[in-house]
């Protein structure tokens, strides 16, 4: 192993955070809990789609996520090592041929869909899941505070908790 592959190694290790990444391919149906910031608040946004693709390697690697929103296709593509990505859960693993499903996005309906994998890689792969989602340290909730001075306006203003 190179220097730079060594020094990759680290920054994912330290990314991560000891966080399981799951095993997952095209065609998985995904769960990605991304956390959003707007303004001074933060909230995780749950982004459910299939996989149609994955590229690059090591901390550069990213994965496509393409769902369908109200009638329209929306793509997604989220760095594999991202802080931002809470966690990542397969909901089904899909059984596909390809290594880019970009033909996806010419089908409508019950032609995009695809079909379950139930072999004995997929039970190992989702057995292998559930043992890292249950050695996984659960994350503490994090209480928010109003700043005081928004607090003191409100209650001066009759608009407090009564």
């Amino acid at each position: 192993m190179n220097l730079i592959q060594t020094i990759e190694k680290e920054e994912i290790a330290r990314v991560t955070g000891g966080k399981p990444m799951p095993k997952f391919q095209p065609g998985d149906t995904l769960i990605v809990n991304v956390r959003i910031k707007e303004g001074e608040r933060s909230r995780v946004q749950a982004y459910e789609g299939v996989c149609i693709a994955r590229s690059g390697g090591g901390l550069q690697e990213s994965f496509t996520v393409r769902k369908i929103s109200y009638g329209e296709g929306v793509e997604r593509v989220f760095p594999l090592y991202s802080p931002n990505i809470e966690s990542i859960d397969v909901v089904r693993r899909g059984k596909v041929r390809r290594a880019k499903l970009y033909y996806l996005r010419e089908l409508e309906g019950k032609r995009a869909r695809i079909v379950e994998r139930q072999d004995a890689a997929a039970a190992a792969m989702d057995a292998e899941a559930a043992a890292l989602k249950a050695a996984a340290p659960k994350a503490e909730k994090v209480k928010k505070e109003r700043p005081k001075a928004v607090a003191a306006t409100r209650a001066a203003k009759g608009g407090g908790k009564k």
